[in-house]
């Protein structure tokens, strides 16, 4: 049994990177370490050409991988190089079928986005709209991060679940389930100066062409102008919801209150949404804990190591 095979395969399709397939340096020194770990694994196994190579095999070296201690987006990248390699092998008619063509990587852990500081949400706000469109822009900034909406129920928002002089909105979220979630001053303000430019005439807040509602597409684009305008990076529709969550979670809300403006099913969900700071834990232990104190030595034999410091 040999590699040489199986090697050679490698080679040419390497080389095919490296002179027009628009991949980094980086992507094939990557591709070619990955490739070889495979090589070295089916020829253990008894493969001696790609044409030998099953789907039962490539699982097998998966599972093997991150058994081995390689992190799953380290396996995910080792898929998706054998996948390229076979699916460029098919097409130069040396393969019949791409035996990995059907396979999915390991399921890689859920990021969250990041949360804007408050400072910068300002700033975002303040410096984010101007000309015709400003004052549709900020009422849809101030929607989504006052009150937490998804963009796809800040596009199809109607006028009639907007209650402006009880601060209300009544909100169609996922699986058609309403909920009531609360309006700031500063939301109420925009939307109110957002209905006097744009008028009747729709039923949509936001309406977008021949009187439907605006696009997802419009809104995303709303929100990456306004960022870029005041100078800030990465800023999406649901950096401004993850915004909202954490700083409401940061100035002390409940999470079960946090769970039901969100929208969520399950708490479970709101818990993994929120990225709970090194400082709010902090502080949240100091306050809570009738043993926790503040590390100042003074409170070494006090009752209550929570009283108020003059």
């Amino acid at each position: 049994m040999t590699e040489d095979a199986l090697s050679s395969a490698i080679d040419i399709f390497l080389k095919d990177m490296r002179s027009g397939r628009g991949r980094s340096g980086h992507t094939t020194v990557n591709y070619a370490v990955d490739l070889s770990q495979f090589a070295e694994y089916v020829s253990g196994l008894g493969v001696e050409t790609p044409g030998g190579v099953e789907t039962t095999h490539i699982r097998g070296f998966l599972r093997d991988v991150v058994g081995f201690g390689y992190a799953r987006s380290s396996a995910a990248r080792k898929l998706s190089a054998i996948k390229s390699w076979l699916r460029f092998l098919q097409e130069r008619g040396e393969i019949s079928r791409n035996p990995a063509g059907g396979l999915r990587g390991p399921k890689l852990p859920s990021r969250l986005p990041r949360a804007i500081s408050r400072e910068e949400m300002n700033l975002l706000l303040e410096k984010g709209t101007e000309g015709n469109e400003a004052p549709r822009d900020l009422a849809v900034l101030e929607l989504m991060y006052g009150s937490g909406l998804r963009i796809a129920e800040t596009a199809a928002l109607r006028w009639d679940q907007v209650d402006l002089a009880e601060r209300w909105i009544r909100v169609l979220g996922k699986g058609e389930k309403e909920r009531l979630v609360p309006m700031g001053r500063f939301s109420v303000r925009a939307l109110e100066s957002w209905r006097d430019v744009s008028g009747p005439g729709s039923d949509f807040v936001f309406p977008g062409a021949e009187g439907g509602a605006v696009t997802v597409r419009t809104l995303h684009r709303v929100v990456r102008r306004a960022a870029a305008r005041a100078g800030l990076s990465g800023v999406t529709p649901h950096v401004l919801r993850h915004s909202f969550a954490t700083h409401m979670l940061e100035g002390g809300a409940n999470l079960r209150v946090l769970q039901e403006l969100l929208g969520h099913e399950s708490l479970v969900t709101t818990q993994k949404y929120l990225k709970i700071t090194a400082e709010q834990m902090r502080r949240s232990y100091t306050l809570a804990h009738p043993r926790a104190g503040n590390g100042d030595e003074n409170d070494e034999g006090n009752d209550d190591p929570l009283r108020s410091k003059k």
